[in-house]
């Protein structure tokens, strides 16, 4: 009875994100980013108030999942007095006594009802808040991973160079009114330039406080050249750590060899236990191919096990990884692999929000028009200094640490990488995922059909893969729903 009560009395489950928030929007791509609303009325009584468009995704018989098309929106719980709330917005009112106020507001506040007029709306086109930037420390590295685009050059980033492009990265951040800057230091192998990664971790906290903004530092790894006095420091320091980890075994192995050709599992994992033993909580990065979709339930149930944060992005094909025919995704094999690991996040839902990265560049977390931050809040540092769109476009630069505003000019590029709004997209414009997919990666576009503005070829593959996602969702909320950590209930 006491259960039953509590879900009849339960109007709203939403995710609370903000504890999780620096480790759940890490990725090794360009993430597409946040958006800053600037709702001015706080007086609901001003204004009338209707329900948006709705998409739902059965959870249960208690619960729907709800997700809205508007900008910015986020995917929630409805219980049938939830859904009582909406309807009686289904024609625009202004509140009355009788409403609950709290859960009007966290309703507008998730895109689930909306106030006439009001600028949290997808043609106000809110600034974004975070500037992110990709750090090429170094185009050396010891591993051989068959997806790699890059030739493996030895050629590294100077300290010079690198507080130049920390310079110049701050320069965009003001002149775009950012918040927040997110640092990845990259490579090649990063930690083969472990002590550039200090001094220049130095720089960007002067130059974060100096402009009071928001830092955020990661470094992309693969993990094999991690020591306990590293990840003691790079805790100790706020330095987040993504590692990269493809499978178990072989399936590990046969993407991610040594320069030599043997193995790199073993090392790997021997990383994730030097960074637990050290209070460091690494994100793993999964990178999924034909090659190895049969597997990935297993490293998925390996990364439960520990309680980690991680994303799973598809295979990328390159210049460099075009002959590796086996590794193309084959859509029947990507999904099988995927829903075998959904079956393994159903079994043990961890308590992190996963949305952000459990399908690709497709972001599920909060609705929006770009797949990435491509062109618009995101800048890649060569080893020189010179600055492209993409790290994938690392050898076609468009600017370079001089000029005052790097960003403006990548913004304003009209040859590369076309990173386009969604509702630009053929096959697209009338989805109703388009707000939460954004239209897949446009560089893998590109690579298959030649055009950026047509929907992903992955297209397929994420509408198998997108109702299963929601439906984990909805179980992670339900499960938590008792730990305000993790859960806000209205």
């Amino acid at each position: 009875m006491g259960d039953a009560m509590k879900v009849h009395e339960t109007k709203l489950l939403v995710s609370n994100n903000s504890k999780f928030m620096s480790r759940s929007e890490q990725c090794n791509c360009a993430c597409a980013g946040r958006l800053v609303f600037a709702t001015q009325r706080q007086d609901l009584n001003e204004f009338p108030i209707h329900a948006v468009k709705l998409h739902y995704q059965e959870i249960d018989r208690n619960y729907r999942l709800a997700f809205p098309s508007i900008l910015g929106g986020e995917a929630a719980l409805l219980t049938s007095a939830g859904e009582s709330i909406l309807d009686s917005f289904h024609s625009p009112r202004r509140i009355t006594l009788q409403d609950d106020r709290l859960v009007i507001r966290r309703m507008i506040d998730a895109g689930f009802l909306a106030v006439e007029n009001d600028t949290k709306s997808i043609e106000s086109k809110p600034p974004l808040a975070n500037l992110s930037a990709w750090l090429h420390l170094t185009d050396r590295c010891n591993l051989r991973c068959s997806y790699c685009y890059l030739p493996h050059v030895r050629e590294d980033m100077s300290l010079e160079t690198g507080y130049a492009a920390l310079e110049a990265l701050f320069r965009s951040a003001v002149a775009g009114h950012f918040r927040k800057v997110t640092i990845k230091y990259a490579g090649g192998e990063p930690l083969l330039r472990y002590p550039l990664i200090l001094d220049l971790h130095e720089r960007a906290q002067a130059l974060a406080e100096e402009f009071g903004l928001a830092l955020e530092e990661v470094i992309l790894s693969n993990g094999t050249l991690l020591s306990h006095e590293i990840a003691a420091k790079l805790k100790s320091l706020n330095i987040d750590l993504m590692i990269s980890l493809d499978g178990l075994g072989q399936y590990h192995d046969n993407h991610r060899p040594y320069a030599g050709g043997h193995g790199s599992f073993h090392d790997v994992a021997e990383a994730v236990a030097i960074a637990l033993e050290n209070g460091l909580i690494p994100n793993i990065s999964v990178t999924v191919s034909s090659r190895t979709a049969l597997g990935l339930h297993e490293i998925m149930a390996w990364i439960l096990e520990r309680e980690l944060p991680f994303t799973l992005n598809f295979y990328r094909e390159n210049d460099l990884s075009i002959s590796h025919s086996d590794m193309r995704l084959d859509e029947q094999k990507i999904i099988n692999g995927m829903l075998a690991a959904f079956k393994v996040i159903e079994n043990n839902i961890p308590r992190h929000p996963f949305l952000g990265g459990i399908i690709d560049r497709a972001d599920l977390s909060a609705s929006h028009t770009h797949t990435c931050g491509v062109g618009r809040n995101y800048l890649v540092f060569d080893q020189n200094g010179q600055i492209a769109k993409c790290q994938m476009h690392i050898r076609k630069p468009v600017t370079d640490v001089s000029v005052a505003d790097p960003l403006g000019l990548i913004r304003a590029d009209q040859l590369g990488i076309q990173n386009l709004s969604v509702e630009e997209k053929d096959g697209c414009k009338t989805c109703d995922w388009r707000h939460w997919c954004a239209g897949g990666c446009p560089l893998a576009t590109h690579q298959a059909t030649g055009r950026y503005d047509i929907k992903s070829p992955n297209c397929q593959i994420y509408k198998a893969l997108f109702p299963e996602a929601l439906r984990l969702e909805g179980l992670r909320l339900i499960k938590y729903q008792d730990d305000p950590e993790v859960v806000t209930v209205l």
